[in-house]
């Protein structure tokens, strides 16, 4: 999933909650997993694509050299967020 920081984590995080109907979003660096709580409105497609808008696709997708570039991009941006 690309994630290799606090960095990837606020990115994901501020992102994730800024969806309407987010109630929390904690990101697990050991495990690479993103859990959410929200209202049952939101697709989990409408996750999925949030994330690889990102930078950080689903295990199962394509992580080609664009998308690890948005991660790496996503991560500064964290970065410099904190």
């Amino acid at each position: 999933m690309n994630l290799s920081c606090r960095g990837c984590v606020n990115t994901i995080t501020k992102n994730l909650l800024n969806m309407d109907g987010v109630e929390t979003a904690e990101v697990d660096l050991a495990t690479d997993e993103v859990t959410i709580l929200h209202s049952d409105a939101i697709e989990r497609e409408a996750f999925v694509k949030k994330l690889f808008s990102l930078g950080y696709p689903e295990v199962n997708e394509t992580n080609n050299l664009i998308t690890k570039f948005k991660s790496k991009k996503s991560c500064i941006i964290g970065r410099i967020s904190q």
